[in-house]
């Protein structure tokens, strides 16, 4: 969160708690075809047209097809004693993979399969409900989102298209927690939030930065109360002050800082007037040994980053890298509240030290 400077920090904070007042989030619906439509970064809301729209359902529902298929098959274990793999094939493997995602997927992709040796879990995908933007023809950076169950429990998905479709962002419902209702038009469609949307009590545009604030601080920082409390806000923060004093006592430096980075951020429409927010952001913690009898015992390697140093053990730092997927439920200026994250997926992705 520091990589936006605490000035910026606090004067966003001052503009969005003026709209906003602290406050409090069900079981995902059944999978069926319905459509939705959201805004990514640059877009503003689209003007609904006669005209075909830039994605049909239809089209969104075999880009989902496609794409959860082909993940399924890359993901699957080669095994060795039917067919002698090279480390060019599973290598080839990633490269492919990695060819299916973009924004904060793209790094998660990379670690899923180098902390599996290149063979990931597997997905079992239900039945999606799309919601799709009517996006007008000749759109250059169109998208969409689909909740499907993932191995049995519900999951909301984003693909975005480029040159081609590609996944950018997938969070795992938290239990009791539910997608809102959509506001659909006459043909199904939903309504894009633009970036700088000013009808919710914090734009699309400011969501990261604002939950990087309140992972950091906590409830008592200038943005505490624009998030619910909870595993992934205050709770965050918490284990980070105490972490800290913890490794300052025993000799050594620790910090942890979020941060939005560019990753894409995705609106839709909520029927209350509030909005779906889907974001990404990147987390990095670290550890230094300050003093000799740190430096002696060392600072112990997580087991969830063994796959990306090869130690037990790192003499004096350690920088762990995550990244993190989230969807947030953000509400109407006119009923304002805290808005709340429903839907999370994360994992170390880079660890480097010394």
């Amino acid at each position: 969160m520091r990589a936006y400077g605490r000035r910026k920090v606090l004067a966003l904070a001052a503009g969005v708690l003026a709209a906003a007042t602290a406050c409090t989030g069900n079981s995902p619906a059944e999978p069926s075809k319905a459509a939705a439509t959201s805004s990514a970064t640059p877009s503003a809301s689209p003007t609904p047209s006669a005209a075909e729209p830039a994605v049909t359902l239809d089209e969104a529902a075999k880009v989902f097809t496609d794409l959860t298929v082909t993940d399924d098959t890359l993901r699957a274990k080669v095994d060795l004693r039917d067919r002698p793999a090279t480390a060019v094939d599973v290598q080839g493997r990633l490269a492919m993979a990695v060819d299916l995602t973009t924004g904060g997927q793209t790094s998660l992709t990379v670690a899923s399969y180098l902390a599996a040796d290149y063979a990931p879990p597997r997905y079992r995908w239900g039945p999606p409900t799309l919601y799709v933007p009517k996006f007008p023809t000749g759109e250059r950076a169109p998208w969409f989102s689909a909740l499907a169950t993932r191995n049995g429990s519900p999951a909301l998905l984003t693909f975005a298209k480029s040159d081609r479709w590609r996944l950018s962002s997938a969070a795992q419902l938290l239990p009791g927690q539910k997608v809102p209702e959509i506001e659909l038009d006459a043909d199904g469609y939903a309504t894009t939030v633009a970036p700088d949307d000013k009808s919710v009590t914090i734009s699309p545009q400011f969501i990261g930065p604002v939950h990087a604030s309140v992972a950091e601080t906590g409830s008592a920082g200038v943005t505490g109360g624009l998030l619910g409390a909870g595993p992934y806000t205050t709770e965050v923060a918490e284990q980070i002050a105490s972490l800290r004093e913890e490794s300052k006592l025993a000799g050594y430096s620790y910090d942890s800082i979020f941060s939005a980075d560019n990753y894409p951020v995705y609106a839709l429409r909520t029927k209350d007037g509030g909005t779906l927010v889907q974001y990404s952001l990147s987390r990095t913690t670290s550890t230094k040994a300050v003093t000799k009898t740190a430096v002696d015992d060392g600072i112990p390697m997580p087991e969830e980053a063994r796959w990306a140093i090869d130690a037990t053990v790192l003499r004096r730092s350690l920088k762990l890298i995550e990244t993190h997927q989230y969807a947030t439920v953000v509400p109407p200026l006119k009923a304002p509240a805290a808005a709340h994250v429903i839907a999370h997926d994360g994992a170390l992705t880079r660890a480097s030290g010394q």
